[in-house]
């Protein structure tokens, strides 16, 4: 690959806000045909560096060439021109909008050069859609989709562009191990064609899996480009956050513990994409433990997130089923998200952008939302309590940051997503619902919140947790629940554990593989 010349070449690109260095001094170049993944803790800089090489950000200095031409975009738009498309790791879509709308946004096909073809993007976002392997309406609104679903349309989008340099930034944070696997399949498939590809990904395994070369940053500094086949999984980790992380160990079983939370026959409800009613969950029971961490597995789609939303009483549509918890057993349909705080429920959902934070308001701010009931239980709080609630918060939850003042929208997605699970904890709740914990987060910030989680266990706190990873529910589960079709496929005992064993239950051939009636 060296033997060409690079498409995108980086010498020295830095880039500060304010007085904040973000990037300084970074070389990178890459090839046609090349995968190369840029790896670093968050706030290493590795989003940053993509924004300045697709035109989000503009570099403070250093020089860009694209196919050996000087270049300095000034916006995505220009970037795109040039042959280069971004996922980025948040979400860029309109919800409002359909998912054909989102696909050709900005380039929308016309009649007579005056109106939408609404019919020509339907049929082109369909058969982009098919070609991935993506089973969605185009038609559909995206604000009605899951997370996951709505990180395949931005691919499907990235992909229309027919971009000959590709940067995914997280692009699988929020897929199943299948989408994710069915992802690199394409993904491969692209670099044969001779597509650059910049990829970014706190999985190890998918990196390693995919990559021909890959480059790391540590704290907006440049550390090492290493051929991928040239370097560990240890070497990376090393290089990333500067010392030797805990090896995770398996926990052992709690099930002599008191029970402190029982399900029973969980169903769920609503209309589909094309109006049609159809079941999410169905039938789910399962009984928690405390100090157990109860994880949940499954493909997308399979009702996992549902589940949690059931418990906690956010869940949209019609609901069945019982949920008994501190003695109390209360109906799914007449539980909501105030009562269950009451109760010592705590819910940290998928998407800390939409739903987990306020973006535009401070770390203060943030801090005291849950908690609010507690520290003002006259409606009445003070900017002293919010600094106590949000310094203690900060440094327990090692959040790198300026200080309470500091904007939210400012912080690298790991520290926002330590500020999410603080802000919880700050309840001081007895049952935790965690939904995908670790979404975004790199290989340093993942040992920290596993050693908290572990640390909650320890102390009685009960937890159960939906994770994409699969190597994450293997260690940190005492047992797992996995979820097929909106169905309970089954719940895995700790010395049973394997990753075949998830994904035998998990897939709808599962049962099949292994000779059991379905």
């Amino acid at each position: 690959m060296e033997r060409q010349s690079p498409i995108v070449s980086l010498r020295g690109i830095s880039k500060s806000f304010a007085h904040v260095v973000a990037l300084r001094s970074i070389d990178m170049d890459v090839y046609a045909g090349e995968i190369h993944a840029v790896m670093g803790e968050n706030g290493a800089g590795k989003s940053t560096l993509v924004k300045v090489l697709s035109g989000v950000h503009r570099r403070s200095s250093g020089q860009m060439t694209v196919r050996g031409r000087e270049v300095d975009f000034v916006t995505p738009k220009e970037a795109e021109r040039n042959g280069i498309a971004i996922i980025h790791q948040e979400l860029n879509l309109i919800p409002s909008l359909s998912v054909s709308e989102n696909i050709f946004l900005g380039r929308e096909p016309l009649k007579a050069g005056l109106f939408v073809d609404y019919s020509e993007i339907e049929t082109r976002s369909a058969e982009i859609l098919a070609r991935f392997g993506i089973d969605i309406d185009p038609r559909a609104d995206v604000e009605s989709l899951r997370v996951g679903e709505q990180q395949l349309v931005e691919i499907a989008r990235a992909l229309s562009l027919d971009a000959d340099v590709l940067v995914l930034d997280e692009p699988t944070s929020a897929l199943s191990e299948a989408e994710a696997q069915r992802l690199a399949s394409f993904i491969r498939g692209l670099a044969r064609q001779g597509v650059a590809i910049v990829y970014i990904s706190h999985r190890m395994s998918e990196v390693f899996a995919l990559a021909d070369k890959i480059t790391v940053l540590r704290d907006g500094n440049f550390i090492a480009t290493r051929r991928s086949g040239d370097i560990s999984e240890r070497d990376v980790i090393r290089m990333m956050v500067g010392r030797e992380l805990k090896k995770q160990e398996k926990k052992a079983p709690v099930s002599g513990n008191p029970v402190v939370l029982s399900v029973r026959n969980l169903g769920l409800q609503r209309p589909n994409s094309r109006g049609r009613i159809h079941g999410v969950v169905d039938d789910v029971s399962f009984e928690l433990h405390a100090g157990e961490i109860l994880g949940i597995g499954g493909l997308l789609g399979s009702g996992r997130t549902e589940v949690l939303e059931l418990i906690f009483g956010s869940a949209i549509g019609k609901r069945s089923g019982s949920v008994q918890r501190s003695g109390t057993s209360s109906d799914a349909q007449s539980l909501t998200p105030r009562g269950s705080v009451a109760r010592g429920v705590a819910f940290l959902t998928e998407d800390r952008k939409g739903t987990g934070l306020l973006m535009q308001a401070d770390i203060r701010s943030n801090a005291v939302l849950p908690s609010l009931p507690w520290i003002a239980p006259l409606g009445w709080v003070t900017q002293f309590q919010e600094n106590v609630v949000a310094n203690r918060m900060i440094k327990a939850m090692r959040v790198r940051c300026q200080g309470p003042d500091q904007q939210i929208d400012e912080l690298s997605g790991g520290n926002q997503q330590k500020i999410v699970l603080g802000k919880w904890l700050e309840t001081k709740p007895s049952v935790v619902l965690l939904d995908e914990p670790t979404r975004g987060i790199d290989v340093g910030a993942k040992d920290e919140i596993y050693d908290l989680l572990r640390k909650l266990a320890q102390s009685g706190v009960a937890i159960v947790m939906v994770s994409s990873e699969l190597p994450e529910l293997l260690a940190l589960s005492n047992r797992i629940l996995v979820m097929r079709e909106g169905r309970a496929a089954g719940i895995i005992e700790s010395q049973e554990f394997s990753e075949e064993r998830v994904m035998e239950l998990a897939t709808p051939l599962g049962n099949a593989l292994t000779g059991e009636a379905a």
